[in-house]
């Protein structure tokens, strides 16, 4: 009898333990999901003022042709 009683508490406190830890990486997915979104949103007009900056270099390249 005592042995199921031990069994059982550990069995609830694996639970216990798994439960807390699933917990906390969905959190820290869902934090890392919106810091992600967040970068994005930062680095979106830099990427398009790069890609700008490109397309007119090699235009400007394409009109005056090295020697």
């Amino acid at each position: 009898m005592l042995l199921l009683i031990v069994l059982l508490v550990v069995v609830v406190l694996a639970v216990v333990v798994l439960g807390a830890l699933a917990y906390g990486l969905v959190g820290a997915l869902g934090r890392l999901t919106r810091e992600m979104a967040a970068l994005q949103r930062d680095v979106a007009p830099v990427a398009a003022q790069l890609q700008q900056s490109l397309v007119a270099a090699a235009a400007s390249r394409e009109r005056t042709p090295d020697a």
